[in-house]
């Protein structure tokens, strides 16, 4: 059962990277672009990979009638995520630490991982509605208004997970070492309760 419970806890503090590495990035690249646009994505805000990528995609995004790149203060989700993601830590650590010394099973383990992964789940659902609503919702004044074949508005939504063609721009949509280091936490936790389980049936 220990070493469960080690595993809990090292999985549960593994997501603690989400308050230094970014979650998510956007990649904008063109031929008029020799090095690539993008955001990278944090729990708590958007920055650029470079310094003035933030300033190049709004100044695109001008002529196409999309709404400038939001704040932190621009979101809510900016500041829950952070107490969210806190929250799981915190009560991943003591799930773990009760483990240890035997006060909670190891059923416990796999009740936090699937708290974590509704959340997360929650997280990505709401993620790609702000894309929708960013790419989608544009304003009827821009200089620039593209329509599709069948003459309805072109929608210029970047891809959840994966590449898309969004005119002459390649866009592509992938985790970054935040996102990486709260998968591996999660999957170490799944591991945490198969090694509890199996330690149990060990020592009946």
């Amino acid at each position: 059962m220990k070493k469960s419970a080690l595993l809990m806890i090292i999985g549960s503090l593994l997501l603690l990277g989400l308050f230094k590495f970014p979650l998510w990035n956007i990649m904008l690249g063109a031929p008029q672009y020799p090095e690539p646009l993008g955001m990278d994505i944090y729990i708590d805000g958007i920055q650029g990979m470079n310094e003035f990528d933030i300033q190049n995609i709004d100044g695109l995004n001008h002529y196409i009638g999309m709404k400038i790149i939001p704040k932190p203060e621009d979101m809510w989700e900016f500041s829950v995520f952070p107490i969210v993601i806190g929250s799981m830590v915190v009560l991943g650590f003591i799930i773990g630490l009760l483990g240890l010394f035997g006060k909670v099973s190891y059923h416990w383990f796999l009740g936090w991982l699937i708290v974590m992964t509704v959340l997360g789940t929650l997280g990505m659902y709401d993620f790609n509605a702000w894309m929708i609503d960013y790419g989608t919702h544009l304003d009827p004044n821009a200089i620039m208004k593209l329509q599709n074949l069948d003459g309805t508005p072109m929608s210029y939504k970047p891809p959840l997970l994966g590449h898309q063609k969004l005119l002459n721009f390649d866009a592509y949509s992938y985790p970054r070492l935040g996102g990486y280091l709260m998968g591996l936490g999660m999957l170490l936790t799944l591991i945490a309760y198969f090694v509890g389980k199996r330690s149990k049936k060990t020592n009946q």
